[in-house]
């Protein structure tokens, strides 16, 4: 974990409630895709934690969604400002046990994390499929970003506004893959590890406290005991995961 000052790139908006924030400044403890960054707001006594979507040397990419005040704060700030950001937060994904055909199901703000982790597979050689899955087609975003890398993309509105209609586990029935890596809303979560028929990891979202596994806010039950999501998580492998009714 690094504490570093970040200077805003670009900020623009991807559809009514999602940003894209490119931000520049000191990277070297992100290593692995999955990971997150905790950013610190003024007037705001809790860092906001938000996925890594992309990360190239001095580069990073993260895409957000207006859900409250924080992200309602950075969706106003402009290329110039600053931000105070730790980083190298959290476990990430672990893509050797991929296999020739990785499957990658994002749903909502659970695509950004989707994105480096494809681009880092499709680069070792992998066949990759991704399944995006929205709500509605004005809530789409990275579509032609994900084809841009050569993976086989599937979108999903639940109202069947754009794309296939219906949910990612849908498509997912239909679907030959070797493991899968998936991130979003825990409903999407629970459905995939019941519709899953390989092992595979989960990325949790979670409010948190400190983000690095001080304050203990974000425990969830396991096999082997409580883990904290922004410690040993955000990621999980499917056999550890103990569903909470």
């Amino acid at each position: 974990m690094k504490q570093s000052i970040f200077t805003i790139k670009e900020n623009i908006a991807l559809t009514d409630t999602v940003y894209k924030m490119v931000l520049t400044g000191d990277t070297s403890h992100i290593t692995a895709c999955g990971q997150f960054v905790n950013i610190k707001l003024e007037g705001l006594f809790l860092r906001r934690p938000i996925s890594v979507c992309d990360c190239i040397e001095d580069t990073l990419t993260l895409i957000y969604k207006v859900v409250g005040k924080g992200t309602e704060q950075m969706s106003r700030m402009a290329a110039g400002e600053t931000l105070d950001v730790l980083t190298g937060l959290g476990n990430g994904y672990d893509t050797s046990l991929a296999g020739d055909a990785p499957l990658l199901l994002g749903g909502g703000v659970g695509v950004p994390p989707m994105y480096m982790l494809c681009k880092k597979l499709i680069a070792e050689g992998k066949r990759v499929s991704v399944i995006l899955g929205f709500n509605t087609k004005d809530e789409v975003f990275c579509e032609n970003e994900f084809r841009a890398l050569g993976a086989n993309v599937t979108v999903t509105t639940v109202d069947g506004s754009y794309g296939t209609r219906g949910f990612v586990t849908d498509v997912m029935k239909e679907m030959g893959y070797s493991y899968f890596f998936t991130c979003g809303p825990e409903p999407m979560l629970k459905a995939v590890h019941k519709t899953a028929i390989t092992s595979g990891q989960f990325s949790f979202e979670e409010r948190m406290g400190c983000g690095f596994g001080a304050c203990m806010g974000c425990s969830c039950k396991t096999i082997t005991g409580y883990k904290r999501i922004c410690k040993e998580g955000p990621v999980m492998k499917k056999e550890e995961i103990l569903w909470e009714n």
